[in-house]
């Protein structure tokens, strides 16, 4: 019998293999260590109040049930330590849960889920009650270390996504990149770049049906891999540490977004004037050009709520000091901003400039708040005041410090603060990874402390503005971890401008808020280069449609205020500046749902449409919600025309009130005044009256848009004082809003809470509903007034709607049409 011939190179690949085996067998006969080590077999475990301890070969494993759809996964090859994490607030609720002991596997059941564990190699399998899979251990790669190094490898399911894992650059769908989590100074980056300044371990995978998410809770550099360059495995590792993760199991992407930020906190309402447009440059110096600045917006009718002070308002750029020379008194300064409707936010970098003079480096000192090596000395970096040495925001007392620190700028009038630089960056962007951090007494180093850096920094400055003021600070951070939005706003960083960068932006913004950052925005006009006056335009109006709106440009590049661009620029900014403070009641509603549920302001239609697989083209992946109601579609401006993508349900052109079916793709033609909006039919969207900032009072009425439609609705209204506490103690003002069309009916019901509306009268506008003639209230019957409207005022893209007004009381409304 004769032997077939293989190729040389299939020859070559098999005996390849069979070395590799043989090697593998002597090494496990000779009882040489494998560079891969894995958990190995299961040999006890131990049934505990919240879930199981499991001991295996080479590991120690702890699964907790935080609840019927939310579980954690420790582990580690020695002995867990002790519990401590920056991201994580929440705390695990007492949930029903089976353990049940087959011959080959444990199997950890909650209500929503079950958890099946084989003896004889430890992996975990997830599955719902009834047996179908939502995600596993790769088999036969599972879970491992090598070194140092953890890894999960999970098995690719059929056709799977991936979203989130915050400020990703790259495409909506993740499947086929892979990405490093390591806070990094990006300078001017590109599409391609990573990692960028914020580290959120946090994704959503997405197949047949389903979503869950996995939340790796590990501050070291980790890595993720969503199928890049093998088609096996997904995967996530860390350069050390546990093991840590959090596998959630919801049936929508929304209640996935509700239970990660269930366990790392949700963004306390922010201040009202933060809402409004930011106006600021690198560098706006000295005191009579901020005033200037000031005084043009309000001269050119431009509503603005903020001025912002970059690194040129400092004293050699000490943090806490002024420049004397240009800044005489800020105190009077910003009183002056206040009065025209301004509110002040300046820059505050972590370095602490060496100099025995400068009263903050010798408190700090004093203090013993720095950072050191591990001989004991001071770490020392280079940025803009030359020489530096940083705060360890990892320990107590440094936060503590920092926060009287931060006191000093509420006492002249500063009600925002700026953290930049806070990667930690320096001149060279390459710390020494021999640097002690505090850990909050876990000592560790540079490796483990960097990636929270920020985030402690943030909670440092919210701590010490809030107590320092009573009042709603505003903080805004380049850089973070999981949970920062318990503390900060984020922006986008040093971005360009450019067309698709603006579109990458967009994408940035959307994958922020996947990953429970609702409060995000991005230097708008781009922080470095130039834009055409189209590409300013365009932006302006996007970032109309933002949750932070700041206009940003670096020192080196033009003048780039609304007004520097010529007249039909200026009219396109202050058309989409104005709408967006008309919609500022429907926006304040937005980030109230944003802090109560964890749904994002600005929302990746991959939220709503998880399932419809146009929203993950590349044609449509930057279209998004703003809110429940408005369906944003950007394009660069230099397209004619642009394609759009209508999901599930009916909608409206903003502009036109011409409805669309929903589930159907349109070829656009592009108008550079007007950026592509539409409304979702069925909508409610409260609106006020035209107004410069939130320090002026709009009029007494509150303008309700309805959008007619085939399915019912809800929203939810909502006002307080816009910068107090008080709404923690009731203070505040809601009512939910419902459309039901099958009973042809608006009902408005009672209002919850002590605060009084500042609205006396509701002017309902009807949109679509072109048979309607008259009204049912209080047993009357009203006839509907026509009236033309148009979205930028009078005389500019009028429409016809119906409108009628009446009082608007606390109790229930309920109109019949």
């Amino acid at each position: 019998m004769s032997i077939p011939r293989l190729p040389r190179k299939k020859l070559k690949n098999l005996c390849a293999i069979l070395l590799c085996s043989t090697s593998l067998l002597l090494m496990m006969s000779e009882g040489v260590a494998h560079p891969v080590l894995q958990p190995g077999k299961l040999i006890s475990y131990t049934r505990n109040p919240n879930g199981v301890a499991i001991k295996t070969e080479h590991a120690q494993v702890e699964l907790t049930v935080f609840s019927p759809g939310v579980i954690r996964v420790r582990m580690d090859k020695k002995s867990l330590g002790s519990d401590f994490s920056y991201a994580v607030t929440g705390q695990a609720s007492k949930t029903d849960f089976q353990l049940t002991e087959l011959d080959d596997k444990l199997i950890l059941q909650t209500s929503a889920l079950q958890l099946l564990i084989p003896k004889q190699a430890f992996s975990l399998r997830f599955e719902t009650p009834d047996g179908v899979l939502i995600n596993q251990d790769e088999p036969g790669l599972s879970n491992s270390w090598i070194g140092d190094e953890v890894s999960s490898y999970k098995t690719l399911q059929e056709g799977e996504r991936f979203i989130g894992l915050g400020e990703k650059t790259g495409n909506l769908d993740r499947r086929g990149s892979a990405y490093t989590n390591w806070n990094t100074d990006a300078f001017r980056y590109t599409g391609e770049t990573d990692p960028l300044y914020a580290s959120i371990p946090f994704y959503i995978g997405i197949h047949h049906g389903m979503n869950y998410g996995i939340f790796f809770d590990n501050s070291y550099q980790t890595d993720f891999n969503f199928g890049a360059s093998n088609r096996r495995f997904s995967s996530f590792s860390a350069q050390g540490g546990e093991l840590n993760y959090y596998f959630i199991f919801q049936p929508r992407v929304a209640d996935i977004l509700r239970a990660y930020t269930d366990l790392t906190g949700r963004m306390p309402l922010p201040p009202l004037w933060s809402l409004g447009y930011q106006q600021n440059r690198w560098s706006y110096y000295p005191e009579s050009e901020v005033m200037r600045i000031a005084q043009t917006l309000r001269e050119k009718k431009i509503p603005a709520d903020g001025i912002t002070l970059d690194i040129h308002y400092m004293d050699g750029y000490r943090v806490f000091s002024w420049d004397k020379q240009t800044f005489p008194d800020p105190k009077a300064m910003t009183a002056r901003l206040a009065k025209l409707g301004f509110k002040t936010t300046v820059i505050v970098d972590p370095g602490i400039k060496i100099d025995a003079g400068y009263a903050t480096y010798t408190h700090g000192l004093q203090q013993d708040v720095f950072l050191r090596y591990a001989d004991g000395t001071h770490y020392s970096g280079e940025v803009w005041p030359g020489w530096v040495v940083f705060p360890d925001f990892t320990r107590a007392a440094t936060r503590s410090w920092w926060q009287a620190e931060v006191a000093s700028y509420a006492k002249q009038g500063v009600a925002g603060i700026w953290n930049d630089m806070n990667e930690i960056s320096t001149w060279g962007q390459k710390m020494p990874n021999n640097i002690l951090f505090d850990y909050d007494g876990q000592l560790t180093t540079h490796k483990q402390g960097r990636n929270v850096y920020a985030l402690e920094m943030a909670r440092s400055s919210h701590e010490g503005m809030k107590q320092a003021s009573g009042e709603r600070p505003f903080i805004l951070s380049r850089s973070g971890y999981a949970g920062l939005q318990r503390y900060a706003a984020i922006w986008t960083g040093d971005n360009t401008a450019d067309e698709e960068h603006m579109l990458l932006g967009v994408r940035l913004l959307n994958s922020l808020g996947l990953s429970g950052m609702p409060f995000t925005g991005m230097d708008i006009g781009g922080f470095t280069g130039t834009p055409t006056a189209g590409l300013y335009a365009r932006w302006m109006q996007i970032g109309a449609f933002t949750p932070y709106f700041r206009n940003h440009a670096a020192s080196d590049s033009r003048s780039s205020e609304p007004w520097t661009y010529g007249e039909d620029v200026l009219n396109i900014s202050r058309n989409y500046i104005n709408l967006r403070y008309r919609l500022l009641p429907y926006l304040y509603s937005s980030f109230h749902q944003a802090a109560s549920s964890g749904l994002p302001v600005m929302r990746s239609l991959a939220i709503d449409y998880t399932h419809d697989a146009q929203v993950y083209s590349r044609h449509y992946q930057n279209q998004y919600m703003f809110g429940d109601a408005f369906l944003i579609a950007p394009f660069t401006s230099n397209k004619e025309f642009g394609r759009l993508y209508l999901p599930e349900g009916e909608w409206y052109d903003l502009y036109s009130d011409k409805r669309e079916p929903g589930k159907q793709t349109k070829t656009l033609e592009l108008r550079l005044d007007r950026l592509p909006v539409y409304v979702k039919a069925g909508s409610i969207i409260p609106m006020q009256s035209q107004v410069q900032s939130t320090a002026e009072q709009p009029e007494d009425s509150l303008f309700i848009h309805v959008y007619n439609g085939t399915q019912s609705s809800s929203t939810s209204y909502y006002e307080d004082d816009g910068h107090s506490y008080a709404y923690q103690n009731g203070d505040f003002y809601q009512r939910q809003m419902h459309f039901i069309p099958e009973r042809r009916e608006i009902q408005f019901a009672a209002s919850l809470g002590k605060h009084a509306s500042k609205f006396r009268k509701l002017e309902i506008l009807l949109h679509g509903f072109n048979d309607v003639r008259s009204i049912a209230f209080n047993g009357k019957t009203i006839d509907l007034e026509t009236r033309r409207f148009g979205f930028f005022g009078q005389g500019d893209g009028e429409l016809n709607v119906s409108k009628f007004t009446i009082p608007n009381k606390a109790g229930k409304i309920t109109l019949n049409y």
